[in-house]
């Protein structure tokens, strides 16, 4: 994602000051750092808001696509953005097909909640190197389909021969191969079944998204989302 970051930031005309990995975090000290006016971040969950008190602390505005760490650290990011004059740009997908996608999820489950003989549940594949499941993504489209379905209250980890609540949205993870992402939302009735899925072919969408949202964020500050970048899909 990295290398497919900067490429994409250098074919829009951005200039790259600082790169930092495991070998070189002492780089967030450094003038060359505190002279960017966005970092990008993509890294893993144990790291991410570390990542960010580090950019905070010379001022960096940041956008991430970090995810897994939000139980334990959003609160206190949040407080960061919203009183302590930070900015983080936030997503759990920077995909421009994905945003579209949960627009058009969150619209299926507006109207599927007036036809309760339809039953829900999610399925999202990745990569053998993904570390978290449910993905960030699929957990934000279950949010949706929460915040506009009334039978259902809240999501659950997919399990093999688990009961599950009527009340719950199951998600199942499967880790295969290379695959960059998909998520598929079904609608299942004893009649029929209505799917809708998103599938990505490479991470360059997602590399792109990052790079859209930092140009974004450059101008804007808080706490920012896709909902943000994409108004017209609210």
């Amino acid at each position: 994602m990295g290398k497919m970051i900067e490429q994409i930031a250098l074919e829009r005309g951005h200039e790259i000051v600082s790169i930092i990995d495991i070998d070189n975090r002492e780089d967030f000290d450094s003038e060359a750092f505190s002279s960017a006016d966005v970092a990008i971040e993509f890294t893993a969950p144990h790291v991410a808001y570390d990542n960010y008190l580090r950019a905070f602390a010379h001022n960096v505005k940041v956008v991430s696509g970090s995810t897994g760490w939000l139980k334990e650290h959003g609160e206190d990011v949040r407080k960061l953005c919203t009183e302590g004059g930070q900015t983080l740009f936030w997503a759990s997908n920077f995909s421009v097909g994905v945003a579209v996608f949960s627009a058009v999820n969150r619209y299926l489950a507006r109207l599927m909640n007036k036809f309760p003989q339809y039953d829900p549940h999610m399925e999202e594949t990745h990569h053998i190197h993904k570390l978290d499941a449910p993905s960030g993504t699929a957990i934000t489209l279950a949010e949706g389909i929460i915040g506009e379905l009334d039978r259902k209250e809240k999501w659950v980890k997919g399990e093999s021969n688990a009961p599950y609540a009527a009340d719950t949205l199951r998600i199942d993870s499967l880790r295969r191969g290379e695959v960059p992402g998909i998520h598929t939302i079904r609608y299942d009735s004893d009649a029929d079944c209505i799917t809708i899925s998103h599938d990505a072919h490479s991470r360059k969408g997602f590399a792109l998204g990052a790079v859209l949202a930092a140009e974004y964020t450059a101008t804007h500050s808080g706490l920012l989302t896709m909902d943000d970048l994409f108004p017209e899909l609210v």
